[in-house]
This record gives structure tokens, C-alpha cells and sequence, in this order.
């Protein structure tokens, strides 16, 4: 699999569903920046996936930042493939600023998108949303730049069942 050259990765996990009605969330990998004006996030999900019915049902998600803290939810996010598996984890769902998908309580930061354009690219939809909202730890970022301020908290995936975490190490160029 030549994708796996691309590791290691930031691992997200998404939300998707109605708090009150049905809610998911999956661990994903696949998460990418695609536009700073508007602010255009994407996330490339199967349609296999429960979440991906949520999105298409309910057309928004909600990208929140786990830290190291939650590895173990991660893992159950991404292995198990029922909702029950929401009674296995340790997370608490808040009501997100502007859309009705919850957002994770114990998150460092949670992004509330809402879909603006779907594509399908193989074995994959690739579901773009437009950033409508946000909340973040001011503890861990900084208020006004957004920037980390302790790296050590955000997990990084290696392959398979392998994580590990940035250093608090900033290099910067010479120019």
C-alpha cells in the first residue's frame, strides 16, 4: 500500500450525526487543509462507513483534535465499526457553536464544518466542509496565532496499532 509512505500522519476524529438522534465518531487520518479564504477543511471517508451515511444525511461534521491522553478512544474509534462502540469510550459530547453535530468535550480543539462539495475518488468520498465554527483549549494553543503550544499533546499515526507525538523540539530554517 504506497499510501503508507506518506506516514506518519495527524489522527483526527470525526463526528457526525445528531447528538439527540444518532451520533458517531470515527478515527481519521485523511484530513487536509484545502483553502484558507474561505477556511476549506476535507476529510476522505469510505462509504462502507456509518459516518459517512451521517454526513450525507445531515451534510456537516465536526473534526475534533484528540489528544495523547485519548489514544484509547482513538484506537476503539477506528477499530470498531458499530455505535455501540460509544459506550466503550471515554468522551463527553457538547453542543457545537453553529452546527446541531456535537463536538467532543475532552477534544484539544473541535472544527465544525459544514459540507460544501462532495466528490468521489475510488474506494473513497472525499467530503469538503467549510469551517463555520471552532472552540480550542486556550491552554494547549495560542489565542492568537492558533499555533500549538504544547506539542507534546497531539498524537501522530506511525501504522497499524503504532502512534507517537511531536517533541516540543521547534526547528526553524536558515535562510
Amino acid at each position: 500500500m504506497a499510501y503508507r509512505l506518506l506516514y506518519p500522519l495527524r489522527t483526527y476524529l470525526i463526528v457526525s450525526g445528531r447528538m439527540s438522534e444518532e451520533v458517531n465518531v470515527m478515527t481519521a487520518d485523511w484530513v487536509t487543509v484545502l483553502s484558507h479564504k474561505p477556511v476549506l477543511v476535507g476529510v476522505a471517508i469510505s462509504p462502507k462507513r456509518y459516518t459517512h451515511r451521517l454526513i450525507e444525511k445531515y451534510g456537516e461534521y465536526v473534526i475534533a483534535v484528540p489528544s495523547k491522553d485519548m489514544l484509547r478512544d482513538v484506537w476503539i474509534a477506528g477499530t470498531e465499526s458499530s455505535p455501540n462502540k460509544l459506550s466503550y469510550m471515554n468522551i463527553s459530547f457538547i453542543e457545537s457553536k453553529t452546527i446541531k453535530t456535537p463536538s467532543i468535550r475532552e477534544a484539544l480543539a473541535n472544527i465544525e464544518c459544514k459540507v460544501v462539495a462532495k466528490n468521489t475518488y475510488g474506494d473513497h468520498t472525499f467530503f469538503v466542509g467549510e469551517v463555520i465554527g471552532y472552540t480550542f483549549n486556550k491552554g494547549v494553543y495560542d489565542s492568537e496565532e492558533y499555533t500549538p503550544k504544547k506539542l507534546t499533546l497531539f498524537i501522530v499515526h506511525v501504522a497499524k496499532e503504532k502512534f507517537t507525538r511531536f517533541s516540543e523540539e521547534i526547528i526553524i530554517p536558515k535562510t
